[in-house]
């Protein structure tokens, strides 16, 4: 068995960081969790898009009314500013959630195994990928006032102080909330790292489960053990008589006396 490349049933090479990570993915998913949920279902979106375009860093959300007012074709409103965004942050962040908790329970089991964890990790690498995107998307909806990356992100909250202490505040929480994504991001990539890194061949791993593999070497030593026949002295054949002669030779000791 020793050799055979195992695919589903497959240790981690190391442990440890699949047993420790778990906290700092618990910290980040409760964080986020608190956070998007927080942004559901507009509580500065709308806001930063209009004072983006009052300082001439992005287009406006007038360009809606515009459109309804002329009976034109909506235009399609950037990733950034769509309620689509908020409501895909929130689902990733519940889906996290039960994924850890689930997670937590196999591991316990012994059944999370790097296959598992490599589909797992790579899944949710790519969903946090685009909620990383959708925050720092671009706007181009107005060719005059291109934007790459919106102004609360990629400018000092101070920029937005004329517009209140609230306006500050929720900037500040939209920087906080593109650093916990980046940071979730970071982890799932690196699981994604060390499922790979198990999947590899390796000898060490490419054998059977101990249990598996002591069950499977009892159970061929008690068979062997069975099927043996009791051990007799070497020319002296051995017959279904010969353990009661031996027995009965064994409760007479003064028959020795006589030879």
């Amino acid at each position: 068995m020793i050799g055979t490349y195992y695919l589903l049933h497959r240790q981690w090479r190391k442990k440890w960081p699949q047993y420790w990570g778990m906290l700092p993915e618990l910290a980040g998913v409760i964080s986020l969790l608190v956070l998007f949920g927080v942004q559901q279902p507009d509580l500065f979106r709308t806001k930063f898009w209009r004072i983006g375009a009052d300082m001439k860093l992005n287009s406006s959300p007038t360009i809606l009314l515009y459109a309804y007012a002329n009976h034109r074709p909506l235009p399609t409103i950037p990733f950034v500013w769509s309620k689509t965004l908020t409501n895909y942050n929130v689902a990733i962040s519940i889906v996290s959630l039960f994924t850890l908790l689930g997670k937590m329970i196999m591991t316990i089991m012994k059944v999370y195994y790097p296959v598992l964890g490599l589909v797992v990790s790579l899944t949710l690498t790519g969903l946090y990928a685009v909620s990383t995107y959708g925050q720092m998307g671009p706007d181009h909806l107005d060719p005059r006032y291109p934007s790459a990356i919106p102004w609360f992100i990629k400018n000092s909250c101070d920029i937005a102080r004329p517009y209140g202490r609230a306006a500050v505040n929720n900037c500040m929480m939209a920087k906080g909330t593109l650093a916990a994504t980046i940071f979730m991001l970071a982890l799932y990539a690196a699981n994604v790292g060390l499922a790979v890194w198990a999947m590899m061949p390796n000898p060490e791993l490419d054998i059977p489960d101990e249990d598996d593999e002591d069950e499977y070497n009892g159970g061929v030593k008690e068979r062997g053990m069975e099927m043996q026949p009791p051990a007799t002295p070497r020319g002296v054949p051995f017959t279904p008589r010969t353990q009661a002669f031996h027995t009965l030779d064994r409760k007479l000791p003064l028959r020795g006396q006589f030879r």
